[in-house]
């Protein structure tokens, strides 16, 4: 939500900026540090900028002590409780040490747990190393968060034990699961013995956990620090997140949905770092010479002499020498998937992760079309606000549906966790002539009313908006300012996600006079609130469906009331605006869409299989007895069979590619196959069927279509 840099935060900016001029943020050689230059610039950000600014005190202190021991130890398998003792003795100083530019607990806890993570090391090897006693009478919970810490290096072991044996159980479960089928559908196969497939289950676990510990190994003390930060900053609120130099990049590409490299994603396993993707469109995939499992050795500029090897390199590390400005040339000595060794020159690119776009497509009933375009983000660059962005792709799509006589759209706002703010307003009015969409507030400031103030109405037809509890932020501002226009009929979950806060992602090296020590990253932060035009905030309670829709995460702890530290819910006055009166029939088309609803077998099955979901995710006992842990598994497997009627929906809708991605499919094969997989995906897809069915009910005023078609003209 940065685009618009509403009046408030331009104040809070020049605010900070002038506070700064006058403090002592320089990185020179008289500073003890680059972690500590960085507390410094963070706290002052916070206590200046955020909008419901915390006090530093000894409750503030001993949550910050909470949520980084955990972070660094969740599974409680690292630390003993000598060492929780010995850092308790910091858990009330930590607001102490933020104003001193202190950091000696987070040396001390960072020092430990590296010393601790390489003994464990010893202890999965030397466990691993004997077959496990599955005839024991014993269990293991899984909530670890409700786990005491280990006294001893003894306790700690059978700790380690236990965790390590409910990874393999399962292995082994399968494994003679898939024996025993094999046996059965094949007279002549002889099945491995329970001992072997015994050994074969803790390989794959030894596997797991030296993968695991070779990933773990690294990470160095800057990103442990950045988890010290971050357990600081979210405690004023869980969108407040400080972004190390590697982080920021990833957050503006996933904002912009385009990043400057190859295309192509990588991995690295065993020291070696290989392509799991080429994507589609990028340059990489143009070239066709990088193929998925290839391994990359070296890595060689343009303009430089010799390769650098990667091998065993860190994997942000390798990406930083992989990527980088459109136009340069990149030369990878690769090694093929048939043991070829070859060097690969690919001219970087601009790459679009089209998977992040606006995409479209129609669907026919009673011969009638109907549109539907799916929203994953509401995106924009950040560097470039004129590039692509959410708002004008949208319109785009729009435009192509009218050519293709739609009658209603549908709007997917499923899955979409929000984006920027300046896209919503814009989207907004593409359905309304003007007016306000969203209001927004600073603490201790006037509300703000952002509107659209083009007359233009791009879709003047039946709209629907599909949310669910994911859907966050900008999806709940646009399909609330829908709602309260009565422009659209919201189709969904009981209520959305319910973030209503606004962030701004500011460059801490911005604050600093003179810096030698690199970049310190940027901090994202809280810096205002937004209400509907009814005046309702949609924090906490977010945006509630006029049609509500069972889905699987109904009865999951997933939104905005369920994180640590939210902001309260609260109210302002409206706007001044007035109803869309463009509807013949809406409340009756949400009456009808409610008595369908209820009367949907398929449904109950669903709100069946949500609540069955809820009561597996809060079952943390399980048992480390093979035949418990089969009974059990047997259980799970035969209820779990009661849903299997989930799979086969189908509406029999189909859906079809818009004429100009159909010509982009004689050339991309790949985006061919994603649309149809996509189309597959909405046949089967009853929140979408009814959608349908919604817009086929609601009918429009064509009498004021038609006077506002004359204004226009």
């Amino acid at each position: 939500m940065q685009r618009i840099m509403i009046k408030n935060v331009k104040v809070l900016v020049l605010a900070l900026l002038f506070g700064a001029a006058s403090c002592s943020f320089t990185t020179n050689n008289d500073d003890p540090g680059k972690d500590k230059v960085l507390i410094s610039l963070i706290s002052y950000v916070l206590e200046k900028g955020h909008y419901d600014a915390k006090e530093f005190n000894d409750e503030f202190s001993e949550q910050v002590f909470k949520d980084f021991v955990t972070a660094l130890d969740p599974l409680k398998r690292y630390f003993l409780l000598s060492d929780i003792k010995e850092f308790e003795a910091y858990k009330f100083q930590i607001d102490d040490q933020i104003r001193k530019e202190d950091i000696t607990f987070f040396d001390l806890a960072y020092t430990r747990l590296r010393q601790r993570m390489e003994e464990s090391k010893d202890i999965y090897v030397d466990i691993l190393d004997k077959p496990f006693d599955y005839s024991a009478d014993e269990t293991i919970d899984t909530d670890y968060e409700n786990l005491e810490y280990v006294k001893n290096r003894k306790e700690l072991k059978d700790r380690w034990r236990s965790q390590l044996k409910f990874s393999t159980i399962g292995v082994y479960y399968d494994r003679i699961e898939e024996e025993a089928k094999k046996a059965k559908d094949s007279s002549g196969y002889k099945p491995l013995s329970n001992a072997e497939i015994e050994k074969e289950a803790r390989e794959s676990t030894r596997k797991s956990y030296i993968e695991y510990s070779e990933f773990t190994d690294d990470f160095d003390r800057e990103d442990y620090f950045s988890v010290y930060v971050n357990a600081i900053v979210e405690e004023f609120d869980p969108h407040t997140s400080y972004f190390a130099p590697v982080d920021k990049d990833r957050f503006d590409m996933q904002m912009s949905g385009q990043f400057q490299g190859i295309g192509a994603r990588l991995q690295k396993k065993s020291n070696e770092i290989s392509i799991t993707e080429v994507i589609s469109g990028g340059p990489a995939w143009r070239a066709e010479e990088l193929e998925e499992g290839d391994i990359i050795l070296k890595v060689k500029q343009e303009n430089e002499e010799v390769a650098t090897s990667i091998v065993g390199m860190r994997l942000d590390d390798a990406v930083e020498l992989i990527k980088g400005p459109k136009g340069t040339v990149v030369t990878l000595n690769v090694k093929k998937k048939d043991g070829t060794i070859k060097n690969i020159a690919i001219t970087r690119d601009v790459v679009e992760l089209e998977e992040t776009y606006a995409k479209s497509t129609t669907v026919k009933k009673n011969d009638r079309t109907y549109g539907v375009i799916n929203l994953p983000k509401f995106y924009f660059d950040m560097q470039n606000t004129e590039e692509r962005n959410a708002a004008t792709d949208v319109k785009k799509e729009i435009i192509r549906l009218n050519e293709e006589g739609a009658d209603g759209l549908v709007i997917d706002l499923r899955n979409n966790g929000g984006g920027s703010l300046s896209t919503v307003v814009d989207i907004a009015g593409l359905f309304i002539k003007e007016g306000p969409v969203v209001q927004v507030k600073s603490n201790g400031a006037e509300s703000e009313i952002l509107k659209d103030k083009d007359a233009e109405i791009v879709w003047d037809k039946p709209l629907v908006i599909l949310v669910n509890e994911i859907s966050a932020s900008a999806s709940e501002i646009l399909a609330a300012a829908m709602q309260d226009y009565k422009r659209a009929v919201i189709l969904g979950s009981k209520q959305t996600y319910g973030k209503g806060t606004v962030q701004n992602v500011y460059d801490l090296n911005r604050w600093l006079r003179q810096n030698d020590l690199g970049d310190m990253g940027a901090l994202k932060i809280t810096t205002q609130k937004f209400y509907r035009i009814n005046g309702g905030s949609t924090q906490l309670e977010g945006v509630k469906s006029d049609v509500v829709v069972p889905d699987k995460y109904s009865y999951i702890d997933i939104g905005e009331k369920d994180l640590e530290n939210p902001l309260p819910w609260d109210k302002i006055a409206a706007a001044d605006y007035k109803v869309w009166d463009g509807y013949i029939d809406y409340d009756q088309t949400i009456s009808s869409s409610k008595k369908r609803m209820a009367q949907n077998e398929y449904l109950k099955l669903v709100e069946e299989n949500a609540k069955w979901i809820k009561s597996k995710q809060d079952d943390s006992v399980w048992p480390l007895n093979f035949e418990a842990y089969k009974a059990k598994m047997e259980v799970n497997i035969a209820e779990a069979k009661r849903f299997d009627g989930l799979k086969e929906y189908n509406s029999n809708l189909t859906f079809n590619s818009l004429p100009y991605e159909k010509q982009l499919f004689k050339s991309d094969t790949t985006l061919a196959q994603k649309r149809e997989r996509w189309h597959t995906e909405l046949a089967k897809d009853v929140y979408m069927e009814e959608a349908i069915n919604v817009l086929e009910d609601l009918k429009v005023n064509n009498i004021r279509r038609s006077k506002l078609a004359d204004v226009r003209e």
